[in-house]
């Protein structure tokens, strides 16, 4: 069994991270911390857990984290890099939810979340934990830093067009929505229901701390320059993440050899659904799932493609994500815990 703790088990992606182990054959969680709820058991605070979750929350000094196989830093920006090397170099591995270890750019890390890296050496060895774009390298690896779930969808949607040379990769546009999960669990006023329900607004258009990472990795695709325009939505629902992806053709290319490009690049993904050309991909259709659809359209048979993609901001944007690099780095099958059905309606 695979001995899990957990770092910050009382926000969205943490009991996401339980609500996953709770049906796992190869994980027993060992710690969940929480400063603020030590002492008090994890399906107190999470009533879905009972009878599957077991455990209490500790305080982080209380628990035996070096005892772990594997931590989950379910945290802030900032916390994992400051307890990340303690762990791996106790032999333990390392899979940050937040951006610590997304980005190997440290200027532009600190420039966006504003803070200092404090831990540049142990960075320079983390890998991006995408399967679908970086799955052997996160078969070996100590330190995952798990993507972000905007930029899950956009790269994912993107890839197989810069892979191909088919798209002009310096005019890529990224209009996303987001459910309100994906700030996480707080007490903020702009998530309040009666301010977030019955509403839509964008945010971050002037420039948002998911472009550079995203392309930062969808440079690694392609030799031509990326220019990235991304306008995150906030959206009145809890789950879900629609992403709608522009792209200018530069080459004259079929609809079905476009198609072709999808159907071969997940044709052996267990969680890249491609839907049939010219389908609607809708939010609901992933909700609770590790599973992302995609769908790609060509309006009036123009030089302009577009990529729908939609994913479960918790799930695939998150923490479902975060368990299917944690079976890679066991060497178990990477849909192992992950196989539930998406809940509908």
């Amino acid at each position: 069994m695979i001995k899990v703790g957990i770092v910050g088990g009382t926000g969205y992606t943490g009991v996401e991270l339980l609500r996953i182990f709770a049906t796992h054959p190869q994980v027993t969680v060992q710690s969940v911390t929480s400063r603020k709820e030590d002492g008090l058991p994890v399906a107190e605070m999470y009533p879905s857990l009972r009878g599957r979750v077991d455990v209490a929350f500790s305080s982080p000094d209380k628990a035996k984290l070096t005892d772990c196989d594997v931590v989950f830093f379910a945290t802030p920006h900032g916390v994992a890099m400051a307890q990340a090397p303690e762990l791996v170099a106790a032999g333990v591995k390392v899979i940050d939810l937040a951006a610590d270890f997304r980005m190997q750019d440290v200027a532009s890390f600190e420039k966006w979340y504003k803070l200092p890296h404090s831990c540049a050496d142990l960075l320079k060895q983390a890998v991006y934990g995408l399967p679908e774009l970086n799955r052997e390298a996160i078969r070996t690896a100590r330190v995952i830093g798990n993507p972000g779930c905007y930029p899950t969808t956009m790269q994912l949607g993107f890839a197989p067009l810069l892979k191909a040379g088919v798209i002009d990769a310096s005019q890529l546009i990224a209009d996303c929505k987001s459910g309100v999960s994906g700030a996480g669990r707080k007490a903020e006023l702009p998530l309040l229901f009666s301010e977030a329900s019955d509403n839509f607004k964008a945010y971050g258009v002037s420039g948002h701390r998911h472009s550079p990472e995203t392309v930062e990795q969808l440079s690694r695709l392609t030799g031509d320059k990326i220019g990235l325009i991304f306008t995150p939505h906030l959206v009145p629902m809890i789950r879900g993440m629609h992403s709608t992806l522009y792209a200018r053709l530069n080459r004259d290319i079929d609809n079905a050899a476009l198609q072709a490009l999808f159907e071969d690049a997940y044709k052996d993904e267990p969680f890249v659904d491609v839907m049939p050309f010219g389908s609607h991909p809708e939010t609901r259709t992933t909700r609770a799932s590790n599973m992302l659809r995609l769908a790609v359209h060509r309006p009036d048979n123009g030089n302009t493609v577009v990529v729908l993609v939609v994913q479960d901001n918790l799930v695939k944007g998150a923490s479902g994500q975060a368990v299917q690099c944690m079976n890679l780095m066991f060497g178990l099958d990477e849909t192992t815990g992950l196989q539930q059905v998406p809940v509908l309606p």
